[in-house]
């Protein structure tokens, strides 16, 4: 094989990446990888484990005079896979076309796989090389990461003995990822019970929303087209009677809702009334959010008379109150982390389905009891409503804790080998040290790794000094234990 990256320091972190990148692995494509990492262990007579999911330990004893306790190195072995329309690559099939450009690894017209590559690759690197001093070593590298952990989810971690974890899944270098949030998807169910109505149609269009991860830019307040399109509705019933006949919006539930809409019936005689009072609370929303999103544009007309099918004020009238009395947005901000999202709920979908309105939202929260609560907080009201509902998705959050050994370690060895201080920071957003903190008692665990720009795009490119840092430090934190 023509190796690309043989040269590039550090050699044997860059040998095994390369290694990787030559066996297809996206998410759901993970058994070749797995069996990879499984020979490897075989080849160096270490302790290994695969489980029926693919996930595989590796287990490795301490170098002599090393007595601390056992130490964690995690990271997934799947990759988002993904290409140009114009590159020719199987990618279920095919290993990757590496390019080296100037400081950077890439891969032509696909996606790099540093996400979480790299963190495989460091940790062979440390099991190959009986040089590096450290303590009792447990490598645990989980399948299918990028479509729900769902690797770290399924793992059975009755025999894992270490309660310090490095969770190389990070991007940013210098920063400590400390806390994530834990999340769950309440899929709420309205009965729309038909009436037949005479009147005329007026179509409700929210667009241009700025939108967002529900996560990651929720703390930024954009407006949601599904609560805007609620409170539109919301108002109109405190002078109108109207029936809803369609409404849908939002596109996944991890969205901030970009778009939204409702055709309704009104009847003959308020037409215009509706249209005008509709137009001008319109443009008082739009004032509202002409910061965050100047785009936004929310559409009024009318239609033509109609007689037929749509849903009777009853049911009309729950939807709209679950649109608009269900909390959405930021819920709390962190008193630990400043600038942190603490607990946040998102609207995403709006859809009809099966004669009933549906309504999804995901909800998250680094503190699980406040996740609980949120939770009940939600279900009870869709219950009050008369809808029913059921729970997706949930995992378990990672809370922040204020006593830390690794996270002093790791800030110490950061600042003697750079002179400055890591920025400790915590995400509103699941990572799999969530899992794993759910599963091992007591854990203590750190999230960071070297620059990687544009991850899960084929414009992903690996920093190569960033990665050398970060292995420097991965070294001076296990001599450290």
């Amino acid at each position: 094989m023509n190796r690309v990256l043989e040269d590039i320091q550090p050699k044997n972190v860059f040998r095994f990446f390369e290694d990787i990148c030559n066996i297809p692995h996206g998410s759901g494509n993970v058994e070749k990888i797995s069996r990879y990492l499984v020979d490897f262990a075989k080849e160096r007579g270490l302790d290994y484990r695969q489980d029926e999911n693919f996930n595989v330990v590796i287990r490795k004893p301490a170098t002599k005079g090393s007595t601390g306790a056992p130490v964690i190195i995690q990271g997934h072995m799947d990759m988002v896979a993904v290409k140009t329309p114009d590159k020719d690559k199987d990618m279920e099939n095919e290993g990757l076309d590496l390019l080296v450009d100037g400081d950077y690894i890439k891969a032509d017209r696909t996606s790099l796989g540093g996400d979480d590559g790299i963190a495989v690759a460091y940790a062979l690197a440390i099991l190959d090389d009986d040089s590096i001093k450290h303590p009792d070593i447990e490598a645990i590298f989980t399948v299918d990461e990028e479509v729900g952990m769902l690797g770290a989810e399924a793992m059975d971690c009755s025999d894992i003995k270490g309660r310090i974890m490095l969770n190389i899944d990070s991007e940013d270098e210098g920063i400590f990822l400390s806390s994530c949030a834990g999340g769950a998807v309440i899929i709420s169910k309205y009965p729309a019970v038909n009436t037949e109505v005479t009147g005329t149609e007026v179509t409700i269009n929210v667009s241009g929303v700025t939108s967002g991860h529900s996560g990651v830019d929720i703390i930024y307040q954009r407006a949601n087209a599904n609560v805007v399109l609620g409170r539109l509705l919301f108002e109109l019933s405190k002078q109108y009677n109207y029936n809803i006949r369609t409404i849908s919006g939002g596109e996944k539930d991890n969205s901030i809702a970009p778009r939204s809409e409702a055709v309704i019936v009104v009847e003959d005689g308020d037409t215009a009334g509706v249209v005008e009072m509709l137009n001008k609370y319109a443009q008082l929303i739009i004032n509202e959010y002409s910061v965050t999103d100047k785009d936004m544009s929310i559409k009024v007309s009318q239609g033509s008379k109609v007689s037929v099918q749509a849903m009777d004020y009853s049911s009309t009238n729950k939807v709209v109150l679950a649109l608009t009395h269900i909390q959405d947005g930021v819920v709390k901000l962190s008193n630990d982390i400043k600038g942190l999202v603490q607990t946040s709920i998102n609207a995403g979908v709006v859809r009809m389905e099966d004669g009933k309105v549906v309504i999804t939202y995901l909800l998250r929260s680094s503190v699980e009891s406040e996740k609980e609560y949120l939770i009940d907080k939600v279900t009870s009201m869709v219950e009050l409503l008369g809808g029913e509902y059921v729970i997706t998705g949930k995992y378990p959050a990672w809370e922040y804790r204020k006593e830390s050994k690794l996270r002093e370690i790791m800030s110490d060895s950061f600042k003697k080998l750079y002179g400055k201080e890591p920025v400790i920071q915590a995400i509103h957003a699941g990572v799999e040290c969530g899992m794993f903190a759910d599963k091992l008692d007591g854990l203590d665990c750190v999230s960071f790794g070297p620059d990687i720009i544009d991850i899960h795009t084929f414009n992903e490119k690996l920093n190569v000094p960033s990665v050398q840092r970060t292995w420097e430090l991965i070294l001076d934190v296990l001599a450290s234990f």
